[in-house]
């Protein structure tokens, strides 16, 4: 084994260079994380979390409801809480699968050819259902669009997104794309564009690129928030770039998620299409813009500022944002967890999620490494090949 070499940490202390396995664990064992400690409190603003939990959330916690998970409205039939994991996670690891039998990079018939096939016709246990199911029976209606498109609809994949809600559905799961185009993430935008054309338009699919774009910067040796975020809006367009800066402008001048909440939802709200009262939204919302951009990515890269990359803070201070915060979350742990590894998410919720919601969380992480490796030695074969034929057609200088 190669020894590591001890590197600056965003956090403030002395870590060392993480191996392409470690941080792929990280991240997806940092999203599901993330995900599980959201779910509890999804829909509900800053307050209301603390008053019902009698402060800020500081890990797992149970059913906002209680016993009464099964018929409260709006959460039943779900049993959200307890360590269980989403469908933010079930349809990242259902992405995994999809690299796992392509082995190469994906498209949009990727989505069409392998995860709606997945989605549809094999039963799997379904944490908040507490049930095995077909996962089609728990996600969100803005994800069975993709089977009722490309199923029953045989819409174009690269086409199908288009018509449907635009919000983060498609970027709450793209964070695979990201790692297998570790520490490129010009490489990962453009693939997860493609990837999430079957699902999304607007901005929600430009969102599902700067997701994937951000976990790949999180890889680079010596990354940190401000480079993950540099990257975010070298590449972003139209009013996803507007509000992650607007975001992160502000971010910038908090280092305590308490403080911080109200002013990062003020950043965010002019560009949000939902509204203030996010369980009725707006007339105009999760329209097609080229102004306006999801609430989710701006808010988890404003939270990964105000939490200095810390795993711990970072999710915390995504989770009590309130409003989509599994989502949130998700895509915070992905990103911190690929900058620091699971080193630093608390093995208490590591165990406590993987329990809670029968999964191994570690196992998707070694498939996908696995499916990183092949693809970086196919690509590498096929970068060499395309500039010896360029040499060969520029001839001599």
């Amino acid at each position: 084994m190669t020894p590591k070499t001890p590197a600056p940490s965003s956090a403030g202390t002395t870590t060392t260079t993480l191996t392409l396995d470690e941080r792929i664990t990280g991240a997806l064992v940092g999203a599901a994380v993330g995900d599980a400690l959201g779910g509890p409190v999804e829909g509900w603003t800053p307050e209301q979390i603390a008053e019902r939990h009698g402060g800020r959330v500081n890990g797992v916690v149970g059913p906002w409801h209680g016993d009464e998970w099964r018929t409260a409205r709006p959460i039943a039939p779900y049993h959200k809480g307890d360590g269980h994991v989403t469908d933010d996670t079930l349809m990242t690891h259902a992405l995994v699968r999809v690299y796992g039998t392509v082995r190469d990079h994906l498209d949009a018939y990727s989505v069409a050819d392998h995860l709606v096939p997945d989605l549809m016709s094999r039963p799997r246990w379904i944490p908040e259902l507490e049930a095995e199911a077909l996962p089609l029976q728990r996600i969100f209606l803005a994800e069975k669009w993709i089977v009722t498109r490309l199923h029953y609809g045989h819409a174009d994949p690269r086409e199908a997104g288009s018509g449907n809600i635009v919000n983060c559905g498609a970027a709450m799961y793209m964070a695979p794309v990201g790692l297998v185009n570790a520490a490129h993430p010009e490489a990962a935008y453009a693939e997860a564009l493609d990837v999430a054309g079957a699902h999304q338009s607007s901005y929600g699919r430009e969102a599902a690129g700067v997701l994937a774009a951000a976990v790949a910067a999180a890889c680079v040796p010596d990354a940190t928030p401000s480079s993950v975020v540099g990257t975010c809006l070298a590449l972003a367009k139209d009013g996803t770039r507007a509000a992650i800066e607007a975001v992160c402008d502000v971010a910038a001048g908090y280092s305590d998620f308490e403080s911080a909440l109200v002013p990062l939802r003020e950043a965010v709200a002019p560009f949000d299409t939902v509204g203030p009262d996010y369980r009725a939204p707006s007339l105009g919302a999760r329209r097609p813009s080229r102004l306006h951009s999801i609430e989710e990515l701006p808010v988890a890269l404003g939270m990964l500022l105000v939490g200095g990359g810390d795993y711990r803070r970072t999710v915390l201070g995504s989770v009590n944002y309130g409003r989509d915060c599994d989502s949130i979350a998700t895509m915070s742990g992905a990103i911190a967890g690929a900058l620091h590894g699971e080193q630093a998410i608390p093995a208490a919720w590591v165990k406590t999620v993987a329990d809670a919601s029968r999964l191994d969380l570690h196992a998707p992480a070694r498939v996908l490494t696995e499916v990183a490796r092949e693809m970086f030695v196919r690509d590498t074969a096929r970068r060499r090949a395309h500039e010896s034929a360029f040499a060969t057609l520029a001839g001599p200088r």
